[in-house]
């Protein structure tokens, strides 16, 4: 739906010239990354951050922001109404139309070169952001303290004896249907780098899995994210689920509840998160 460009006007002259809108912030900054938007916090430049997406839920205090929608389904309306000054987005937004739609509004918009895939990214990523922010002090000792966790973790790695089987499960089950996590994700990287193995492949970073497929897997530990997990609404119900009642994961009681928003992306707590997972996966091990 097109916005009425009168509307549009009106909104835009409040967000630049009302100077009670610009008190406290310098700046009205949306984030539409939720990767972007940890970061932005680890390196205590949120001040001026007034909306996110409903991805963005760490840290905690951040869902006490608006929120302007999903990052892949936005309404412009949505976006204007906080009467941003700055839009950040890592281009895995949309629809097309709204991003459209906010470029004919003339809104600023910021889009970082850096996309982190891996360790040295995500460090660059946290350095860049560092020095748009004028964070570049904050952003190395983030660095290195991500240098320090997985290189700790590394080591932990060399010693296990076993790389236990690893099913993590997204949103738990609708209709007898997983949603499952393949070694193809950042989550499988993670995975990997704590001494597992995720025995779901393909290309793609999730797939649906029937039970049947979830059985023959047999994971050794079965992660389920927070959601699928709470629905639940106890252990006993995750330990009873069609197809993994029979894995080994079941049967010695290792299935265990993960935050979505620790596994999803690459950032500063990512060593963190790494450590997190083998006091899961490698419990009761026996290190060389």
């Amino acid at each position: 739906m097109r916005l009425s460009l009168a509307v549009g006007l009106v909104l835009l002259s409040g967000c630049r010239f009302n100077n009670e809108d610009r008190q406290p912030h310098q700046e009205r900054i949306v984030s539409l990354s939720k990767q972007y938007s940890e970061i932005l916090y680890a390196l205590g430049a949120n001040r001026d951050l007034v909306a996110v997406d409903l991805s963005s839920t760490y840290p905690p205090e951040i869902k006490s922001l608006p929120t302007v929608g999903y990052h892949r389904a936005l309404s412009a309306e949505g976006i204007v109404a906080v009467k941003p000054t700055l839009i950040l987005h890592d281009n895995n937004v949309g629809p097309e139309h709204v991003m459209r739609q906010l470029e004919q509004l003339k809104l600023p918009m910021k889009v970082f070169q850096t996309s982190a895939v891996d360790i040295p990214s995500t460090k660059a990523l946290i350095s860049e952001m560092g020095q748009y922010f004028h964070q570049e002090a904050r952003a190395q000792t983030l660095n290195q303290k991500l240098d320090r966790d997985m290189a700790e973790a590394a080591q932990r790695a060399a010693g296990y004896t076993a790389k236990p089987k690893v099913m993590l499960i997204h949103f738990g089950r609708a209709n007898n249907i997983y949603l499952t996590i393949t070694r193809a994700s950042v989550a499988g990287k993670m995975i990997d780098w704590a001494g597992g193995e995720i025995p779901i492949g393909g290309e793609r970073g999730m797939l649906q899995l029937s039970p049947e497929v979830a059985a023959l897997a047999d994971p050794d530990v079965l992660l389920l994210t927070d959601f699928g997990y709470d629905r639940l609404g106890s252990p006993e119900e995750a330990f009873a689920l069609p197809g993994i009642a029979a894995t080994r994961a079941a049967k010695n009681k290792r299935i265990h509840r993960v935050e979505e928003h620790d596994l999803v992306y690459l950032g500063p707590r990512t060593g963190e998160n790494v450590l997190r997972l083998q006091e899961l996966i490698h419990a009761g091990e026996t290190t060389r």
